[in-house]
């Protein structure tokens, strides 16, 4: 299992705009193999920074869909109301 950890900086004034585009990238996410959840998070205070946290059976599902067509669609909406590229972190359960 892995985590994938998505941070954005939203426009001002266009955070509503960004949770509509964002649900519909998820939703989209949630028919493909491999993918097990998603949320959507805003920083406490700062409703222009997001957090994207999404799990997947494998980095190599996670891949697939990260140069999916059906991604490159979804994220059509979602990048013109960034202020710059989007941080992508993988993460995975740690030795307790």
């Amino acid at each position: 299992m892995i985590k994938i950890i998505i941070e954005r900086r939203i426009m001002p004034g266009l955070e509503e705009e960004y949770t509509r585009a964002a649900q519909e990238a998820i939703h989209a996410s949630r028919h493909v193999e491999g993918f097990i959840s998603g949320e959507s998070l805003v920083e406490q205070g700062r409703a222009d920074r997001r957090l994207v946290v999404t799990q997947w059976r494998n980095l190599s599902a996670w891949k697939s869909w990260y140069a999916s067509d059906a991604r490159a669609a979804a994220m059509q909406h979602v990048f013109p109301l960034l202020t710059g590229d989007e941080t992508i972190r993988a993460f995975v359960p740690g030795d307790a």
